[in-house]
């Protein structure tokens, strides 16, 4: 069956101001202040297309112009041993990752795999240019996966110190690409990489969290929680490090209120971050809209003590309208703090509760769980939905894996023309 481009426009979320996406429009060109720009799809009403396979039952809502091959949507579940421990009634789990025994099939074992799926297929299919994705590592491993799979140009840069996330199934096809900054370096200068490569117009910036289709890919999270319960959950738990995917989440919380059968509360966001890299949460906790200051020298010291290494953004999508100052503002959430001692805690408890093995970022948000329950921030009693954004390496890395490694080791601080020349080169251009 031939798949038909979704009908969708775009919106300002600062001003209100709809206009056509242009192909990968990521800003309104209009924008006088910073703004995220969100998708206005056609079709109101949130109604899964059973006939298309993973995460494309729900490209209804999803910027996408055509499918791609081997993806899977997330699994909810409902939680026994958790919700136990935690005392809680109607804990909903919706896990991204590998378990084949819970129907989940995510190969990557991140929920990342979602946005490249979404990402990818609003590529049409001959551009003429390289994507490039900047990523603190699963990020990484999901968009090289699924562009390998799919015939797909693309250039991965990421921090040296996370090559350890470039594990495959199968070695990656030509088509992709991997540059990474040095040792020592954190996924800031990962993004400094990538941007300095992409002021080539050959090469086409994925855009990270302005970009919709990564928000919605991701937020197919709370679509698979509501086709699950049959309501909205009370509260929604995450850890973040950009916040996209709590944004994403407020988002399709929004889009399915205007569809009105799935009830009328707003879901609380409540998101949390690994410390002591805790800039978003030390933000939030001011009561700052801005950011707090943190130097470069600080923010790469903090990231290397933190075990969820990818919630290490400095650079995240907090302040800007449409971000998460303003998605926890509008949901009425809250942020907590994680240390390192409590998400191993948990970790260990999910997989002995639950069978199965998380990552550090995903016990960083089950922990918060812990948190809220002794602050009074939900009842035990409330629909509760923990994101579990990744898990199941242990059992996928069973059936054998490949360490992929970096077609060049580059400083983010060399000239453009000498990164560009080092791309042009691995792609013959």
């Amino acid at each position: 069956m031939k798949f038909t481009p979704t009908s969708y426009q775009l919106v300002n979320v600062a001003n209100g101001r709809i206009f056509e996406d242009k192909g990968w429009t990521l800003s309104d060109p209009f924008a006088e202040t910073p703004s995220l720009v969100r998708a206005v799809y056609a079709k109101k009403y949130f109604e899964p297309r059973n006939e298309l396979d993973g995460i494309y039952r729900y490209a209804d809502w999803l910027p996408v112009k055509r499918t791609l091959k081997n993806s899977h949507a997330p699994v909810t579940f409902r939680s026994t041993g958790l919700a136990k421990e935690l005392g809680l009634e109607n804990l909903y789990l919706t896990f991204s990752g590998y378990c084949p025994e819970k129907g989940a099939g995510m190969t990557t074992c991140s929920f990342k795999e979602l946005e490249a799926y979404s990402v990818c297929a609003r590529l049409p299919k001959e551009t003429g240019k390289v994507l490039v994705v900047q990523s603190a590592g699963n990020t990484a491993r999901a968009f090289a996966s699924v562009c390998s799979k799919n015939g797909i140009p693309l250039v991965i840069c990421i921090p040296a110190d996370n090559l350890d996330a470039l594990w495959f199934y199968k070695k990656l096809k030509p088509c992709v690409k991997i540059m990474a900054t040095p040792n020592g370096s954190d996924y800031f200068d990962a993004i400094t990489l990538g941007e300095k490569l992409c002021t080539a117009d050959r090469y086409l910036a994925e855009g990270g969290a302005k970009n919709v289709a990564r928000r919605d890919g991701m937020g197919t999270t709370l679509l698979s929680a509501v086709e699950t319960i049959g309501e909205l959950p009370d509260a929604y738990f995450q850890a973040v490090g950009s916040g996209t995917g709590a944004i994403a989440v407020w988002e399709n919380n929004l889009r399915l209120l205007g569809d009105g059968r799935f009830g009328k509360k707003k879901t609380r966001l409540y998101v949390s971050q690994n410390t002591p890299f805790t800039l978003m949460y030390d933000s939030w906790k001011a009561g700052r809209r801005q950011l707090v200051d943190m130097s470069p020298e600080e923010s790469r010291n903090k990231a290397s003590v933190i075990d969820a290494k990818v919630l290490s953004n400095r650079k995240p999508p907090y302040s800007l309208a449409g971000g998460l100052f303003d998605a926890i503002t509008d949901s009425h959430g809250d942020m907590y703090k994680v240390t390192n001692e409590e998400l191993n805690h948990w970790k260990r408890k999910f997989l002995a509760l639950e069978g199965i093995d998380i990552y550090s970022a995903a016990a960083v948000a089950v922990a918060s769980v812990s948190h809220a329950l002794r602050e009074g921030a939900i009842r035990k009693d409330e629909i509760i939905m923990v994101n579990v954004t990744g898990g199941g390496e242990e059992l996928a890395k069973q059936e054998g894996y490949h360490l992929a490694k970096p077609d060049f080791i580059l400083d983010p601080e060399l000239p453009e023309d000498e990164i560009i020349a080092k791309a042009d080169s691995l792609f013959g251009f």
